[in-house]
């Protein structure tokens, strides 16, 4: 058995990037990440999280919006993604693609729970405030490009 010095030692010479099996270590990608991490971690909250955005955002929708900004980029965890995905958009031209292709994703979802309150009344209490809360941040979008591309 191992006694506490030797897991000190060994977790002192530990090198993270060592096991990177899944793509979810540190690269020179995220080195870059850094200049804004506030920022990026401040929109992952608004956007990404369904209690706030309203809409439950996957890794494969992730994935299809970038495609739509015209990004492809692999499945990782969703923050990681969403940190990739931040990284295109660092010009004005691919925030507004970004926020575009989110807009419409979203939109496509508001349409789904609009005709599931439609066909089932008793849902409303349940998808009413997701659509309020899905179209209170489809509105902060313009203020997002504007705040992020001070000029």
């Amino acid at each position: 058995m191992r006694n506490i010095e030797e897991l000190r030692e060994e977790f002192k010479n530990f090198d993270a990037n060592t096991s990177c099996e899944d793509g979810s270590c540190e690269s020179e990608e995220e080195v870059d990440l850094k200049d804004y991490p506030s920022y990026t971690e401040a929109l992952y909250a608004k956007l990404v999280a369904p209690s706030v955005s309203g809409i439950y955002i996957s890794r494969w929708d992730i994935k299809d919006i970038a495609l739509v900004a015209g990004e492809s980029m692999a499945i990782h965890p969703r923050k990681r993604m969403f940190e990739l995905i931040m990284k295109f958009a660092t010009t004005k031209e691919n925030m507004q693609l970004f926020l575009d292709a989110l807009e419409e994703h979203m939109e496509d979802k508001i349409a789904i729970y609009e005709e599931l309150v439609t066909q089932f009344p008793a849902s409303t209490e349940i998808f009413a405030p997701k659509i309020a809360k899905a179209r209170k941040t489809i509105q902060l979008f313009p203020m997002i490009v504007e705040e992020y591309f001070e000029e």
